[in-house]
C-alpha cells in the first residue's frame, strides 16, 4: 500500500475555516465539529489518494457527515488539497473557484 504526503493550500485552508464559521453561526460547536470531521476525511488521503473520480481536472473526495468536497492532485507520492467546497453551491460557482487556484 502506498503512502501518500497530505498537504494543504492556503486556499483549502481558507476554505475549512469559512465552512467552520458557517455552522458555528447554526449552533453552538458546530464548526468544531465540522472542522474535526473534515479533518478525518482529509487524514484518509494519506492511504486512499487517487481512488476517487475527477472533476474539473481534480480528485473528488466526497467528506461523509458533511456536503462537502474536497478536491486535490496528486504529484509524485504528494496529495496537494486544492479545495474544499460546499457542494450545495452553483456548479459554476464551484468551477470558478476551482479554475482559479
Amino acid at each position: 500500500m502506498k503512502f501518500y504526503t497530505v498537504l494543504t493550500t492556503e486556499f483549502a485552508l481558507n476554505d475549512l475555516q469559512a465552512g467552520r464559521i458557517f455552522y458555528d453561526k447554526q449552533a453552538s460547536l458546530l464548526g468544531d465539529y465540522f472542522f474535526d470531521a473534515l479533518l478525518t476525511d482529509i487524514e484518509s488521503l494519506h492511504f486512499y489518494a487517487g481512488i476517487h473520480l475527477q472533476e474539473y481536472g481534480y480528485y473528488k473526495m466526497l467528506s461523509k457527515r458533511f456536503p462537502y468536497a474536497i478536491y486535490y492532485e496528486i504529484l509524485d507520492d504528494v496529495a496537494r488539497l486544492v479545495a474544499v467546497l460546499d457542494q450545495r453551491r452553483d456548479p459554476m460557482y464551484i468551477y470558478d473557484e476551482i479554475d482559479g487556484r
